[in-house]
């Protein structure tokens, strides 16, 4: 009980606002401004409800989740069960964050051949090119400053593009460096090199699209089925038993809960293990 009151302290305190009297203050001073002073309206309440969950990590739901489980069951089982999901649901969003870091640094390095193969078909040289280029898109990340000042001053391009190439999604970038190596040593027509490049990388990223389109279903599915012990209680609660109270305040409901949760786990682990390993081969 004392986890829901701070639960409902700190959403008050979010609705209202540290600032909300300044706030306030504002509306009236900007001129014809009207500052209630009463609950907000149903539109205020789920702009703040929205903003609410804007600010919580996924990671920190199954907290809330937990905690409201805890109030229902009166037991903190769900509580301590929540804080240990924490640290799993987080690194499950870091991985998907760095994931599409990873998509979106590829788009930018098949969009930098693209606008560096149009520069060099326009007549400038390939360092004036490179460095327009990277102007117009990006694809560089962090290691655009050392690629610019290899162009600008005559260093080593190849060497910093291949460098640069060892960002997660940036792999594309050793084939920049490997048609420039070979336009410049061995006086190659670097656009022709850039467009095939280019191509190859679009394949390469439509194809992988592709494999996670054919993918989704079979972890779809996994999901689904890890949802059904959810559905199975919400039965119960249904038919007029009371499931919480069995799991969470007897032994042999606490030894399913512990057996059920781990089995679970490792349902989920082994069937995202089987679709991570279609991919990747």
């Amino acid at each position: 009980m004392g986890a829901a009151v701070a639960c409902v302290g700190a959403a008050v305190w979010l609705l209202g606002g540290r600032n909300s009297g300044a706030r306030r203050a504002q509306l009236l001073l900007a001129g014809g401004g009207v500052a209630g002073v009463g609950p907000p309206g149903w539109r205020e309440l789920t702009g703040e409800l929205r903003r609410i969950r804007g600010r919580l990590r996924a990671e920190w739901w199954a907290v809330v989740v937990g905690l409201v489980l805890a109030v229902l069951g009166s037991s903190v089982v769900p509580v301590v069960a929540g804080a240990a999901g924490v640290p799993v649901l987080r690194r499950v969003r870091l991985a998907g964050e760095a994931r599409r870091a990873r998509e979106r640094r590829g788009d930018a390095v098949i969009g930098l051949c693209g606008v560096l193969a149009g520069e060099v078909r326009a007549g400038r040289q390939p360092g004036e090119a490179l460095l327009r280029a990277t102007r117009d898109s990006g694809g560089l990340g962090e290691a655009q400053a050392a690629v610019l000042a290899a162009a600008r001053f005559g260093g080593d391009v190849p060497g910093a593009l291949a460098a640069a190439a060892r960002q997660p999604g940036a792999e594309g970038l050793s084939g920049l460096a490997a048609c420039w190596r070979v336009a410049v040593d061995q006086g190659a027509g670097l656009a022709a090199g850039l467009d095939r490049l280019e191509a190859a990388l679009r394949a390469e990223r439509d194809q992988r699209a592709d494999l996670r389109a054919q993918l989704a279903g079979a972890r779809s599915t996994a999901v689904m089925l890890a949802g059904l012990p959810v559905l199975g209680l919400l039965l119960g609660v249904a038919l007029g038993a009371d499931p919480l109270r069995v799991l969470l305040h007897t032994g042999a409901g606490l030894g399913c809960l512990v057996v059920g949760g781990v089995l679970e786990g490792l349902g989920m682990w082994w069937a995202m293990r089987i679709v991570r390993g279609a991919a990747a081969v």
